[in-house]
């Protein structure tokens, strides 16, 4: 880390997570209030997961484009006080409270989307400039792909799959006004009011670490839009894919599917690609945390057409050559390295070159091996220690599936933890032992401390946000209304006498 890194506690709340009106969180007034939650609470960090548009599953891992911001997080009452939505149709976008229903967000919001559209001026000079830059004009024509077509970019029209030129004008075109300009819309307004909420979250003195995945969705822009930066065949199918092969979280492994990258390529272009990528995010973010960075060490390839991730085989990745080159061309970037899973000596070599904090996770720390290296006794001032991460049942719900015997020794060894860091806190029932969990991690060594909202309000399973290799029904977690201010002030006083 280096010295931008100041000791300090983070939360993390995915922006869909927020309370409001409109069935999923936003850029809107419950951002703006949180940011102000976390200033209270004297938190310096707030974590997010990746903002961008999702694809199916409706996961963020999985997006139409790896730089894309996600049209449901747009504020729609800040379209209103525009002038592009009025009072009715601005109610019509209200859906209950409770967790997020994607199926009848789709079917509502983009009609809502494309009032306001209808009604905006596409001779904005500031919409000019931003469909200048042509950042999203892979994205604008694939968004526009899907709508006419339907399915995966594979089984559109030969023509439109492999993006002949003359076919892809005439496209354009056609539907310039209807679709094109439509999906530029969305993420031209989703930037400014991006900007708006970083500079506010900024003032505060609050930093935002954002999510990046380590690779892209195969249905996405990012492939159709260039399809030589990836192992494809000859009709653009993956000819072998991503995942991880079997460990904590799988018995199978986990089978991501996602098409791998040809380094060959990409290193040839100097990493082009990459450099675009990581500059857009250390512009939307303060502090980037790399998903799956032991990939970049190596990953780990399936064969295409295969079943689970049993088999596979461990192929090398640009490692240093790529960070040389960030380094080179974007200055340095603050990173967090998300390196939990199967480690080998390469990857922590690569972290340690690097210079990058890993992550230690607390529920995995209490095993009863002196040797953990998750206990605060063995690791690092430069490290990111979390109570669990979005992969994780929150700690509550982690607690509760234990038998009376491994709570006991859960809490033995939880104490002794705590008794080696000089913390007294005296706990007994699950709700009270998630709230020394979080003690644990806020007085511990560990640079940065991020406690999950879900653990920071001792919420059980339910409240549970992602179950790896479960493909339905993930994602939804939101709450019912903003932490209150006891929350606030147990939050600050934890905070302060931990000096974070």
């Amino acid at each position: 880390m280096d010295g931008n890194f100041v000791r300090g506690a983070g939360v993390l709340c995915h922006i869909s997570s927020l309370p409001n009106k409109y069935g999923i969180g936003s850029l809107g007034k419950e951002a703006y209030d949180f940011a102000e939650f976390l200033k209270k609470s004297h938190v310096k960090y707030w974590q997010i997961l990746p903002p961008v548009q999702t694809n199916y599953g409706d996961s963020p891992y999985q997006s139409v484009c790896c730089n894309s911001g996600n049209p449901y997080f747009i504020d729609l009452e800040a379209l209103r006080d525009e002038g592009l939505l009025d009072d009715e149709e601005l109610q019509s976008a209200q859906m209950p409270e409770g967790d997020i229903d994607y199926a009848g967000l789709y079917e509502r919001r983009y009609n809502v989307l494309r009032l306001a559209y209808a009604r905006f001026n596409l001779k904005d000079k500031e919409f000019a400039a931003f469909m200048q830059k042509g950042e999203f004009e892979d994205y604008a024509l694939f968004m526009s792909l899907k709508t006419r077509f339907g399915g995966t970019f594979d089984k559109f029209p030969d023509a439109y799959k492999f993006k002949e030129r003359l076919a892809i004008e005439e496209f354009r075109n056609s539907v310039y006004k209807s679709e094109y300009c439509f999906w530029q819309f969305l993420q031209f307004i989703f930037e400014k009011q991006w900007k708006r909420l970083k500079e506010y979250v900024n003032s505060l003195g609050i930093k935002i670490i954002g999510d990046i995945p380590l690779y892209v969705a195969y249905d996405s822009s990012d492939v159709w839009g260039h399809p030589e930066l990836f192992r494809l065949d000859e009709n653009l199918k993956p000819t072998a894919v991503a995942g991880v092969p079997p460990d904590y979280f799988s018995e199978k492994g986990q089978l991501w599917g996602n098409p791998l990258y040809n380094w060959d390529l990409m290193s040839a272009q100097n990493y082009e690609w990459w450099i675009k990528r990581i500059d857009k995010a250390a512009h939307m973010y303060d502090v980037i945390r790399i998903d799956h960075f032991r990939g970049l060490d190596r990953y780990y390839a399936i064969p295409a057409g295969n079943e689970t991730a049993e088999v596979g085989e461990w192929l090398p990745g640009p490692g240093m050559r790529l960070f040389h080159e960030i380094r080179r061309r974007v200055g340095d970037v603050n990173i967090i390295a998300e390196d939990l899973g199967v480690m080998d000596s390469g990857v922590v070599k690569l972290r340690q070159r690097s210079g990058f904090p890993g992550m230690k996770i607390l529920q995995f720390a209490f095993d009863g091996e002196k040797d953990n290296a998750y206990l605060p006794e063995n690791f690092e001032e430069n490290s990111v220690v979390y109570t669990g991460t979005h992969d994780n049942d929150t700690t509550l719900g982690f607690i509760n599936k234990m038998d009376e015997e491994e709570f006991k020794t859960f809490k033995k060894r939880l104490r002794e933890a705590l008794g080696k860091e000089g913390v007294q806190f005296p706990f007994v029932t699950p709700e009270e032992t998630v709230t020394a969990l979080n003690i644990c991690a806020l007085a511990s060594k560990a640079r940065l401390a991020v406690i999950p909202v879900q653990d920071m309000l001792a919420l059980d399973t339910e409240a549970r946000m992602n179950i790896p290799s479960i493909p339905d029904g993930n994602w939804r977690f939101r709450l019912d209304k903003m932490p209150s201010r006891i929350s606030s002030a147990i939050m600050r006083k934890t905070v302060d006498k931990y000096k974070r």
